[in-house]
């Protein structure tokens, strides 16, 4: 298996600017970052030609321009050999339009990327060649083994220690790659895509599910997934996602994370391939455009599930584009945790003080620590992560507040985190400025999130209504004001020097975390 923690470091002097501590860009919009200039990539795939523009090179790359065109490059690749001429003239026109958006958000750095279709097709050279005239840069016409390998780096960048099967199901091809942590095997390519597949049998299902059954028969490797997580990665099985959490009246729409219990995605794989898409036009979730391949791709996951046995399949927004940039890293950004980083980044634009937010994680830890409740490494994460982001809501109207940093954080471009571990970090925020009963807000995500984790998330949300309490979010306050269990008390001490930031506003605060935790409250000032 390959071991990415020797990645050769790319693109050095945007990587460089990333492994600062975020801050504002000076002379620009205060919701921006200084992550240097942003970075682009264009993703020639064989049923889309897409733009991404990124803020910058970082570990949690936030977008700042998405846009997707649906040419159909590949969709007579299987049986003509070629990209398609209508398809070569929409994706030229759109590859024009996202050359002058690069130009006017300044990219300084662009990839052009191009998979299955350019690489397949004989006119495929001619195509890249007027796409490199009009990008100005020279496009990358990824094999196989490199588009799985890109594949496995998007998941690898996207998930928190991913263990499973990652399967990238494009227009073209099907990537299939075993990933452990930060390692993962060479990865096989398979031409399964939604619109080789309705090629290669002329649109009849069952000549599709034939060849799925080939191929897939093929890979013996592939059992070696079995009781471990397969991650879908593509936008159509990210439409299957939607279709499912729409079907069920799932609480949270965010694909990125979104989980399923292997016997429930065989059964709903197999429902969606025999729906007429006349029904599935009825539904708004799934696009116009991904509804005709919607069956195709149902076909592939029902197979692969069949065959990798996994005990869960988890749907990944992040895949090639992301993958490249994460290879562009240093080694130690590659390191960083995603979700830290991002919320370092919430916490940088929009607390009242970062430093406060940074003093939270040690003020908090020293509780945690005393306290007896015992905490797992990931849920010491999550809580280090809640202490960054545990103020951005304050700019809202104090009614609102909760309901506020709630939505931003339940629904933010966060990654490195399941959706209970979302579930959490909302709840443990919005309890901190609604109080420890008020579950209002959404109590359909209460449902996502353990009774462990709920009551951590109100012991996080009680400690944090002490801290912001007696420090007024200002920074410097909360090393001098420790809290922590002793002797079966909760002691929070106000050293003489602050003896004036005690008062009853305090002692309540105190007092309810006491009860919540089972401890007797006690103020020590002077």
């Amino acid at each position: 298996m390959a071991n990415r923690s020797k990645t050769r470091p790319r693109a050095a002097s945007s990587a460089a600017s990333s492994a600062r501590k975020p801050r504002a860009v000076q002379g620009s919009a205060p919701g921006r970052l200084d992550h240097g200039p942003p970075v682009a990539v264009i993703d020639i795939g064989s049923n889309s030609v897409r733009l991404v523009v990124y803020e910058g090179l970082t570990r949690s790359p936030t977008p700042i321009f998405n846009e997707k065109t649906l040419c159909g490059l590949g969709r007579e690749v299987q049986s003509t050999g070629l990209l398609a001429r209508d398809a070569v003239v929409k994706a030229i026109a759109a590859l024009r339009r996202y050359k002058a958006l690069c130009d006017t958000l300044r990219v300084q750095r662009l990839w052009v990327l191009a998979t299955a279709a350019c690489r397949e097709a004989d006119n495929g050279p001619a195509f890249i060649a007027l796409a490199e005239d009009i990008c100005k840069v020279p496009v990358d016409v990824l094999s196989g083994k490199r588009e799985a390998e890109l594949s496995a780096l998007g998941i690898i960048s996207g998930m928190y220690k991913p263990d499973g099967i990652a399967g990238d199901l494009g227009g073209g091809s099907l990537e299939l790659v075993d990933i452990r942590g930060t390692r993962f095997s060479r990865g096989v390519t398979l031409p399964l895509g939604g619109l080789a597949l309705q090629d290669a049998s002329s649109k009849s299902i069952k000549r599709a599910e034939k060849i799925v059954k080939t191929a897939l028969a093929q890979e013996k490797s592939l059992r070696a997934g079995r009781g471990r997580t397969f991650y879908a990665v593509g936008g159509t099985w990210r439409a299957l996602a939607r279709l499912h959490m729409w079907q069920t009246g799932y609480p949270l729409h965010v694909t990125h994370g979104y989980a399923i219990p292997a016997k429930e995605t065989f059964e709903f794989s197999r429902l969606v391939r025999r729906v007429d898409t006349g029904m599935l036009a009825r539904i708004e979730v799934v696009s116009d455009a991904r509804r005709p391949l919607l069956s195709y791709g149902a076909l592939v996951l029902e197979h692969v599930v069949r065959m990798v046995k996994p005990q869960t399949v988890m749907f990944s927004a992040l895949g090639v584009r992301e993958g490249h940039l994460f290879d562009c890293l240093t080694v130690p950004q590659q390191k960083q945790d995603p979700l830290l980083t991002a919320a370092r980044e919430f916490n940088t634009l929009r607390s009242r003080s970062p430093r406060h937010g940074e003093e939270l994680i040690g003020w908090t830890d020293y509780f945690m620590t005393s306290s007896g409740l015992d905490e797992t490494k990931e849920e010491k994460r999550l809580r280090h992560a809640a202490c960054l982001i545990g103020d951005i809501g304050w700019r809202a109207h104090p009614d609102y507040r909760g309901e506020q940093a709630f939505n931003i954080i339940a629904h933010g471009a966060f990654v490195g985190v399941d959706h209970p571990g979302r579930a959490y970090l909302a709840l443990a925020v919005y309890f901190r400025h609604a109080g420890l009963i008020n579950d209002e807000a959404a109590p359909e995500l209460v449902e996502l999130v353990s009774t462990r984790m709920l009551d951590r998330a109100r012991v996080l949300g009680g400690a944090m209504r002490v801290a912001y309490m007696v420090s007024a979010a200002m920074p410097g306050v909360l090393p001098r004001t420790p809290m922590r269990v002793e002797r079966g008390r909760l002691v929070l001490r106000i050293p003489k020097g602050l003896r004036s930031l005690s008062g009853d506003r305090v002692s309540n605060r105190l007092r309810q975390l006491g009860r919540l935790i089972g401890r007797e409250p006690v103020l020590l000032v002077g």
